[in-house]
Parts: C-alpha cells; sequence; structure tokens
C-alpha cells in the first residue's frame, strides 16, 4: 500500500506542476479559502485510483468529503485521508510551495502516510513501524536541544481574525526561538519537522488532511505530535504542536502562557 500511495501522490503532484503558473479557474470555498481546477484534478486522479485498486476502501477528501464504498455491508476499517493540494492559496499566487498528501488509517489509526512536493521532486513517507524516508532515504528529527536555538514552522488559520490567542502564540515565539517561519502548506511543514529542517511546528484550525500524513512521518522520524495540552494528537481535532521531542514541552510552555 506504501508504493501505491507514493505512486498515486508522484501521478497527483504531475497534475498540480503541469499546469503551475498557467492561468487557473479559481473559486472561493470562503472569504479567504480558495479551491482551484488543479485541486479538483489531483483529488479526482487519486479518488479513481483508490476505487480502481482498493474498492472497498473509505475516502475522506478535502474538496469532496467523505464517502463509502457503494456495496458495503459494513463501515470499513480502512480509510484514505487525502489532500490533493495543500498550499492552494500559495499554488494560486504562483508561490512554488505546496504538496500532495495521501495519509491511510486503519480502524483510526494512521498506517501510511505520504508527503510530495512536485516542485522539489521530495516524496517524504512512513509506514507505521517501519520509520520515515525522504526519497527512500531514511530520516530523522533534528538534535536541537532548546528552544532558545530551534527554528519553528507555523501557519495562519483562515480566521485568525478572530484568534486572539495566535496573535500572542506568535509574538511569544518570535521571543522565545532561534526564527519563525511561515510556509502556507501545513503538511509540507510536518514533513520538514520529520527532515530535521524544522524543530517545532503548531497551527490551530487544521483539518484532517493537513496533519495525517505529516503526523505519522514525524512519529516515525523520532519526533512527537500532540495537542497543546501535550495529549496524544486526535487528527479530528486540532490544534497541534509537533517538534523533534526535545523542545516539545517549552513549547507547550509558550503555547499555554
Amino acid at each position: 500500500m506504501l508504493n501505491f500511495a507514493i505512486q498515486t501522490a508522484r501521478d497527483a503532484g504531475r497534475v498540480l506542476a503541469e499546469r503551475f503558473g498557467r492561468a487557473l479557474e479559481i473559486t472561493n470555498k470562503s472569504e479567504l479559502d480558495l479551491v482551484t481546477e488543479s485541486d479538483l484534478a489531483s483529488e479526482r486522479l487519486i479518488i479513481d485510483r483508490i476505487k480502481t485498486h482498493y474498492p472497498r476502501h473509505a475516502i475522506l477528501a478535502e474538496e469532496s468529503g467523505a464517502s463509502e464504498p457503494a456495496d458495503r455491508e459494513k463501515e470499513s476499517d480502512w480509510r484514505w485521508i487525502i489532500d490533493p493540494l495543500d498550499g492552494t492559496t500559495n499554488y494560486a499566487h504562483g508561490y512554488p510551495c505546496f504538496c500532495v498528501s495521501i495519509g491511510l488509517e486503519n480502524k483510526g489509526r494512521m498506517e501510511i502516510g505520504v508527503v510530495y512536493d512536485p516542485m522539489r521532486d521530495e516524496m517524504f513517507t512512513a509506514e507505521r513501524g517501519r520509520g520515515a524516508a525522504l526519497n527512500g532515504r531514511r530520516i530523522q528529527v533534528s538534535p536541537t536541544p532548546t528552544l532558545a536555538g530551534a527554528l519553528l514552522c507555523t501557519g495562519f488559520p483562515y480566521d485568525v481574525r478572530q484568534r486572539n490567542q495566535f496573535a500572542r502564540h506568535f509574538a511569544n515565539f518570535i521571543m522565545a526561538a532561534q526564527g519563525v517561519r511561515r510556509d502556507g502548506a501545513a503538511a509540507l511543514d510536518l514533513a520538514y519537522v520529520a527532515a530535521g529542517r524544522f524543530d517545532g511546528f503548531w497551527e490551530e484550525g487544521l483539518k484532517p488532511w493537513d496533519v495525517a500524513a505529516g503526523a505519522l512521518i514525524i512519529e516515525e522520524a523520532g519526533g512527537r505530535v500532540s495537542n497543546y495540552l501535550g495529549e496524544p494528537l486526535n487528527i479530528y481535532t486540532p490544534p497541534v504542536v509537533a517538534s523533534n521531542g526535545l523542545v516539545h514541552e517549552e513549547m507547550m510552555r509558550v503555547l499555554a502562557s
């Protein structure tokens, strides 16, 4: 199944790359939440591929929502969780920071995670109990021991104007960490934590398809993912804080302040 997810993400990424920089049909799901024809084309490819190879599996996708097999007798234990284009706003503006994210859940536990960046041809992968990799080479989280030396990343929720606590957290992390970045593609941010490029990440208002694959990749790379209270992450109930594990407690103290 991992190889299937890898090839499917790669093919979906090719769809995005081929259309990148062209004039696109863009619509608004909300005042600030965009969807492009590329989102829809990528999602169609992924869903069609899953229905062909795994017709008994359920699917949760960003644009089309949740679906169960049409001929099911009971709910499937397996669910594919898909973000066909994470970083849509970046993509729509021609900013080359976006990815495809595909996760596979079995009985509520993530088993496979794939995040693919077609602009850099970087494939981040994980299978539960088998570690994490970037383009087939094992990766692990950073050894940065303290928040003062950490490079962090976050994302701005679409309703950030209504989240006063986010502005406070952002300001506090700027003062406490070595640096803070905001790239606009949560799944890719999480993959970068797994690869040791970032030491930590936090964000509110995310959806399951934003974090499903990336959270597993971090855990398999030796990192830690939780909610703001340090409890095990439920991908269906944000917020999320992720780290190399070493700076996790310090990050939670900032989030509690």
